[in-house]
């Protein structure tokens, strides 16, 4: 073989390595992202989830790519978008809030599913068990249905006069149901009467508040809605325009001008979830990985909107309050 053959041979075979290197390299694995509420509501929770897929050498765009679908607050999407996340296929799909997680595991019996949800999720019918899931779906649970009761405790140390207090829900959502009952069963002991207001849309949330108003409840308490959560600023702006004292599940209605809120740190779970995520990624079951308990719970007040309806904040409450905006 002559000199010129060698070198061509030579550079031919060094062109073909990178390539051959390639074509072994396993395909990296995708996660499909399913949320009830829009990017731009979610941008600091889905910073949460990637940080918790970080914390364990996930990256995504280096290792891992993630799939984004948005339901806009819009639930009747959500089974048509976690069918499109099965048919993609992805590896695993991180389902966040009640109508999420139960779109997504309707869509599949055989990828591995993660949630993050409040309420019930044995109830919910999304686990057989908190310690031992079984089947195809773990995740985190946000304890938010079980937090009616405490709310309404709040409520009655924060306005003593309010004998009847509103409750609003999503019908569209069933983790509304099960914080509406604990905060029934708590009225009685509270000496409180509840009457309850539903909305799912943006006109119904404004008749919610007339019939609130209606019904002279004297305070509100906002249950646990990714819907809600997203429509934070228009709620505490109703709250505010009908001099309602409303107590919320998340800070961010806090930030959004709303009065008080008590409920699970929602950054937190998310990394959690991601965590959840990572452990199924590197070779876990769901059916034997025990659903995550939320662990961080935060109790929020703005100062600025109680002035604003001539409402005086207890001090014993200000004392636990992990943030007070001034």
């Amino acid at each position: 073989m002559n000199r010129r053959a060698f070198i061509s041979l030579l550079g031919g075979a060094a062109a073909a390595w990178p390539l051959a290197a390639r074509a072994q390299q396993p395909a990296m694995p995708v996660i499909g992202f399913l949320a009830s509420r829009s990017p731009a509501d979610s941008a600091d929770v889905a910073a949460a989830f990637r940080k918790g897929l970080d914390e364990s050498g996930f990256s995504e765009g280096r290792n891992v790519a993630i799939e984004y679908r948005w339901a806009l607050g819009h639930y009747d999407r959500l089974p048509a978008l976690a069918a499109d996340l099965v048919t993609r296929p992805v590896a695993i799909i991180a389902a966040f809030g009640p109508p999420a997680a139960q779109a997504a595991k309707a869509a599949t019996a055989a990828i591995p599913v993660v949630f993050a949800s409040g309420g019930d999720p044995v109830a919910m019918g999304l686990v057989a068990s908190l310690n031992r899931p079984g089947g195809n779906v773990s995740g985190v649970n946000l304890y938010t249905g079980l937090l009616g009761a405490k709310r309404l405790g709040l409520l009655r140390e924060l306005i003593p006069s309010a004998g009847v207090v509103a409750v609003l829900r999503n019908p569209s959502n069933p983790e509304t149901d099960e914080e509406v009952r604990e905060a029934q069963a708590a009225a009685g002991t509270l000496k409180r009467e509840i009457v309850v207001v539903s909305a799912a849309n943006d006109p119904e949330v404004d008749a919610a508040f007339a019939e609130a108003v209606k019904r002279r409840a004297g305070a509100l308490m906002v249950a646990s809605d990714p819907f809600f959560l997203g429509r934070s600023a228009l709620i505490a702006s109703l709250a505010a325009r009908h001099r309602l004292p409303a107590i919320y599940q998340f800070r961010a209605f806090v930030a959004a001008g709303g009065l008080i809120s008590y409920g699970t740190n929602l950054a937190d779970a998310y990394q959690q979830a991601g965590l959840q995520v990572a452990r199924i990624l590197k070779g876990a079951k769901p059916a034997d990985l025990p659903v995550m308990q939320a662990s961080k719970f935060e109790l929020a007040i703005n100062l600025r909107a109680a002035r604003a309806i001539d409402l005086s904040v207890p001090p014993s409450l200000l004392a636990l309050a992990d943030e007070v905006i001034e």
